[in-house]
């Protein structure tokens, strides 16, 4: 059972770049967990603003497990620390491609 999740993102003020940087680094981690990215987007949201989100993902998981994997991943928790300088806020939803 593939799992699909809607990932919006909010960069802290000045911080888009580094957030950006974060999100390469830890993206990347996906396709050993059975993982893509089907989309990435940017707002025109600078990190100013708690309004709208810096960025919108839509990932795809091959099963459960991968996304368990994922989020267990020990490199992934290595980069806690510049994770919380870059994002002030994520909110994750599951959700049916239609």
């Amino acid at each position: 059972m593939r799992v699909h999740l809607c990932v919006l993102l909010w960069a802290r003020p000045g911080a888009v770049d580094a957030l950006t940087e974060y999100e390469d680094r830890v993206l990347a981690l996906l396709g050993e967990h059975d993982g893509r990215v089907l989309h990435r987007v940017r707002t025109r949201a600078d990190g100013t603003s708690d309004d709208a989100p810096t960025e919108i993902q839509l990932i795809e998981f091959g099963s459960p497990a991968g996304y368990d994997a994922f989020v267990a991943d020990d490199r992934r928790a290595a980069l806690a620390e510049q994770r919380d300088r870059a994002i002030a806020r994520t909110e994750i939803y599951p959700v049916d491609v239609v």
